[in-house]
């Protein structure tokens, strides 16, 4: 019988780590996140995503559009690859911010013809503002992020067109 007492106990203690591992990873697809560690009273979990959710996006709409219609697909093709000359990337996970404060005006606006190291935003991380600078000259073509939005590693921020 100690054993069936014993049982439960267990099972409350592993429905409690099943129902935190569901929140976090509610949390983590709301915010985007690919990965989220917790660690309390000596028990740690971490709840990690797998890929990226825009990569399968681009491909399963690029397909269709294939079979579709192919005569539209190269200009498609053509539209997404122009404007990829340079991309530039998030160094770091962090939230993204146009400018320096919520009343100043934005480092860069699309269109904007920025030189090589000029600042192009700020990432916030461990409440330590990161300035991202440009790795190249050119014409900024699309911003990809929104104002106050957290960012990952490797994230594309900018669509940079080179100077010719």
């Amino acid at each position: 019988m100690a054993r069936r007492d014993a049982a439960p106990v267990s099972s409350g203690g592993d429905d409690r780590l099943v129902e935190l591992t569901r929140r976090l990873a509610a949390i983590a697809a709301e915010l985007g996140l690919t990965e989220i560690e917790v660690e309390s009273a000596g028990t740690r979990l971490r709840v990690q995503r797998a890929g990226a959710p825009t990569a399968p996006v681009v491909h399963a709409v690029a397909a269709p559009i294939v079979r579709a219609a192919p005569a539209t697909e190269p200009a498609v093709v053509a539209d997404v690859a122009a404007p990829a000359g340079i991309t530039v990337e998030a160094p770091m996970v962090g939230t993204f911010y146009r400018s320096s404060s919520p009343t100043a005006e934005p480092f860069v606006r699309e269109g904007d013809v920025v030189k090589e190291g000029q600042i192009l935003c700020i990432i916030e991380a461990m409440k330590l503002m990161n300035e991202i600078e440009s790795k190249a000259a050119g014409r900024i073509v699309k911003i990809l992020v929104e104002n106050g939005q957290p960012v990952e590693y490797g994230q594309p921020l900018f669509l940079l067109e080179p100077q010719r």
